[in-house]
């Protein structure tokens, strides 16, 4: 009897310490409430869960390129606002609007895309936050 608590209590604390995590990515607390703007060209585009995510070479003044990494709500939440995987092209020239990763990384959450022609599209919104 004495054994079987020890397991169920070395099994209740192994699930608490792996359930804290995959609850904690899933807020906007690694990320500056102040909005930039990256404005480059796409590299590839990656509409699968948990997150889809946007990759962009952006050329400073210098001449300079770094990559960012734009990323997004879910792929299953974008498909219902009329998004496919084949809307972002490689070679096209785009702009994320969002909030930058507060490390410094070249990471940021998206929440509006402009597009060449001048198109603007929400990409994260107030239901989604």
């Amino acid at each position: 009897m004495i054994r079987k608590q020890y397991v169920v209590l070395f099994v209740s604390a192994i699930v608490l310490l792996l359930a804290g995590p995959a609850f904690a990515h899933h807020g906007a607390a690694g990320y500056e409430t102040s909005q930039v703007t990256v404005k480059g060209t796409i590299v590839e585009f990656d509409f699968i869960n948990p997150h889809c995510q946007l990759f962009l070479d952006v050329t400073d003044d210098a001449g300079k390129v770094t990559k960012w990494d734009g990323e997004f709500t879910t792929p299953g939440t974008l498909r219902r606002r009329g998004w496919t995987k084949e809307m972002f092209k490689p070679g096209e020239q785009i702009t994320l609007i969002g909030n930058r990763a507060k490390n410094g990384s070249n990471l940021i959450r998206v929440l509006k895309i402009q597009f060449a022609n001048g198109q603007v599209v929400t990409a994260l919104g107030g239901d989604d936050n």
